[in-house]
């Protein structure tokens, strides 16, 4: 949308307004994303999905001009090492805010694998709080 309303001298505050009059005035007809299961057993299932073992489970905040700021949940992986996205909270999915919710799906999944949960700034949105990784100190925390 911002690409083709960028050329009529919109910017992106002015193409968001857009795009959210649209969604009004279209209701139902616009089909939106459902939010991300964070049952334990979605959960696990998507975390034996990647390609590795599971090492931690880390809630980490991001943001956008869409969303706000938002929780997403990671599983950080070991051999082969990397990490993989098991869901993203949004604020207008997440009752109690998306740390809270993030948190309580994170320590159940953590739990469950009998593996930590990490999440390094639940209080206060920080998208430059330590990671797991670095936090401990272990290989692969200089990403």
């Amino acid at each position: 949308m911002l690409d083709a309303l960028r050329p009529r001298g919109l910017r992106l505050p002015e193409a968001q307004e857009v795009v959210e009059a649209r969604c009004r005035a279209l209701g139902d007809r616009v089909r939106r994303t459902p939010p991300d299961p964070l049952d334990v057993a979605t959960l696990v299932a998507t975390a034996a999905s990647f390609p590795g073992r599971v090492a931690a489970v880390e809630a980490v905040w991001d943001g956008d001009t869409v969303h706000d700021w938002f929780v997403t949940l990671i599983a950080v992986l070991d051999d082969p090492e990397g990490e993989g996205n098991l869901a993203t909270v949004l604020r207008r999915n997440a009752v109690g805010g998306p740390a809270a919710v993030a948190a309580a799906a994170g320590q159940a999944l953590a739990d469950r694998l009998g593996v930590p949960f990490h999440f390094a700034s639940p209080d206060v949105p920080d998208d430059e709080a330590p990671r797991w990784r670095t936090s401990r100190g272990l290989p692969g925390s200089a990403r």
